[in-house]
């Protein structure tokens, strides 16, 4: 079986500029388009190694171009086509993966997204990119690479204990982080090259901005 240790999973969501899904694709060994994301895709110039989802969207000229052998239609109305991907990842042991074109345009789909990744942060280290942002599902402890001076936001999706932070402004030792005062760990700030969360339990989103 095939495995991949770089991918990137384009959606059908936000429109993000060419470049930026370019320079993405040139870092990853595959790259999955979920349904309409294959339209996406090949506006900016990207081929997908393979289109995934119940195929509602993708259009007759992307089947057309990229032809019958790139497609996998998975009938299965109870998930979604980002599921679907991710299911396909996870059988397929990838270790890391990009998302874009997740977020944007209908809010539902969007808080919906960040939160039914879950189930896969354990398999895959995941993050949703985007040109002016980065963010990151956690449920476990992580290490990050970034610019001095960064932007670093936690944003508690459940109540998380055991959390300190290491490489930024602000630090924690082995702090208790309420989902119902998210707004206490937003804006930290990086100070080097990395910064590291420990987490012993609970969920949360990382986002990160550079300036």
């Amino acid at each position: 079986m095939t495995k991949f240790s770089n991918v990137l999973l384009i959606g059908n969501g936000e429109t993000l500029p060419a470049d930026f899904l370019r320079a993405q694709a040139k870092r990853a060994d595959f790259v999955l388009a979920a349904d309409g994301g294959a339209d996406r895709a090949l506006s900016c110039g990207i081929t997908p190694d393979i289109v995934i989802g119940d195929l509602d969207s993708v259009s007759s000229a992307a089947k057309k171009q990229l032809g019958n052998d790139k497609f996998i239609f998975v009938d299965n109305q109870h998930n979604t086509d980002l599921e679907k991907a991710l299911d396909y990842l996870t059988k397929h042991n990838c270790k890391k993966c990009v998302i874009c074109g997740f977020t944007g345009g209908r809010m539902d789909f969007t808080l919906g997204n960040f939160l039914s990744v879950y189930p896969y942060v354990n398999k895959i280290e995941i993050c949703f990119a985007s040109p002016n942002w980065t963010i990151y599902p956690l449920a476990a402890t992580r290490k990050f690479a970034c610019k001095r001076g960064a932007r670093v936001s936690l944003i508690p999706l459940k109540t998380c204990t055991g959390v300190t932070l290491k490489g930024l402004k602000y630090p924690l030792t082995n702090a208790r982080l309420s989902w119902t005062r998210a707004g206490r760990s937003l804006s930290n700030q990086t100070t080097g090259k990395y910064f590291q969360i420990t987490l012993k339990t609970g969920y949360m989103l990382v986002y990160t901005e550079e300036n």
